[in-house]
């Protein structure tokens, strides 16, 4: 049994003995959640296109045990229909284009949370969402989201803020019944520090990410990093809008000792006849035999919709983008023209279009569309992706 686990037991004891339930408190009771998804898959490099209607479910409940505790447990079960034309990691069919969206069940979330003052401490299996999701998110792109066993401390001032989370196990995408351990799961020993401020036009975080894997201990590191943005307004003209972001990574723990790189990222943007636009640029530096790398992000947000950057190339990456998005109503609209090349050397890798529209229909419902163009360089192969989803929530 995991540490946190252990941990997790007597809190809720605790939790249960601070007070009577409390039957009228805001937000509790039960949830639903349910998403339907079929993803189209063709890539170059295999005969076969791949075809994958897969669906997540997950029932959960929240008890409001008195003002100061409360709980959640959640079920998550991810499973398909007619038929597996895609390779899923687990079920064997390497023939096909990758759909990492295995089936699966599993306890997805569970835990106790104690309110106190600017005191905010949750225990157990969460979800967990640090800043943009960067260095440290949930994955909520698969249909198997990816959660952490974990301490989380939070404390919320008037204007600055202070979290440190203890990381005892990441369950990762491929879901707990993957046949490859190392997919399923890692063992964690890992520190995470954010402190934010407001400073100036913007707001400050700084972060600390001490990375101890047990599962894999040659790939542990450590990240120092910044990250400032905000907006700045100048007359009459549309306010433009900043982020810039350094974080330098480190040998930890049992990591090898040429686990150094650097990150830095820069993005602009503003508001021009209802649409707003953006350009940015992301530098995750590599020298040919290792490059930067944040394995417990969440990796889709970033580098393209293809999902063909999850782990950087030695060589390091850069991303040059420009974005586009638009509401229409209830319809949101989006558009992203993405340039790859090798931090090292500045061999070209490729580039991808990346479209989507979103249309929220009601407070419950919401329909995505979404597509992924990428042309290789030199670098994998190139792949067109299509999704077409459904979701339902209560």
């Amino acid at each position: 049994m995991p540490r946190i686990a252990r941990l997790l037991i007597p809190l809720s004891i605790a939790a249960l003995l601070a007070g009577p339930p409390s039957t009228a408190a805001a937000g509790s009771g039960p949830s639903l959640y349910l998403r339907l998804r079929h993803e189209n898959v063709d890539d170059a490099a295999l005969a076969r296109r791949a075809e994958a209607t897969t669906y997540r479910l997950r029932l959960g409940h929240l008890f409001e045990i008195s003002p100061r505790w409360s709980g959640f447990l959640e079920a998550e079960h991810t499973g398909h229909l007619f038929g597996e034309r895609y390779n899923s990691t687990a079920n064997g069919a390497a023939g096909f284009p990758t759909v990492a969206d295995p089936d699966n069940t599993e306890l997805n979330q569970a835990w106790a949370r104690l309110r106190q003052g600017p005191l905010a401490a949750t225990l157990g299996r969460q979800r967990l969402n640090l800043g943009n999701q960067r260095f440290v998110g949930a994955v909520g792109w698969r249909q198997n989201e990816q959660t952490f066993d974990a301490l989380d401390l939070q404390f919320a001032f008037d204007g600055p803020s202070l979290r440190y989370v203890y990381l005892d196990r990441v369950n990762r995408v491929f879901g707990a019944e993957h046949p490859n351990p190392l997919l399923a799961r890692w063992d964690l020993d890992t520190h995470v520090v954010e402190a934010t401020t407001t400073l100036g036009p913007g707001r400050l975080a700084i972060l600390g990410l001490w990375l101890d894997n047990r599962s894999l201990p040659d790939a542990s590191h450590r990240n120092l990093g910044l990250r400032y943005e905000g907006s700045l307004s100048i007359g009459e003209a549309p306010a433009l809008d900043f982020v810039a972001e350094f974080a330098q990574q480190r040998p930890h723990a049992d990591g090898l000792g040429g686990n150094r790189a650097n990150f830095t990222s820069a993005e602009l943007g503003t508001r021009l006849a209802a649409g707003q636009f953006r350009i940015g640029l992301e530098r995750l530096g590599g020298d040919g035999r290792y490059a930067f790398q944040t394995p417990l992000a969440t990796l889709h947000a970033f580098n393209g919709w293809a999902d063909r950057f999850l782990t950087t190339p030695p060589h390091g990456l850069r991303d040059l983008w420009l974005g586009w998005n638009r509401g229409f109503g209830s319809v949101m609209a989006s558009l992203r023209l993405h340039r790859f090349e090798a931090d090292q050397g500045g061999a070209r890798y490729g580039d991808e279009l990346d479209a989507s529209l979103g249309w929220k229909v009601d407070a419950q419902w919401n329909v995505l569309f979404k597509v992924a163009h990428y042309r290789s360089e030199g670098f994998a192969s190139d792949v067109d992706k299509a999704w077409v989803s459904v979701e339902y929530a209560f």
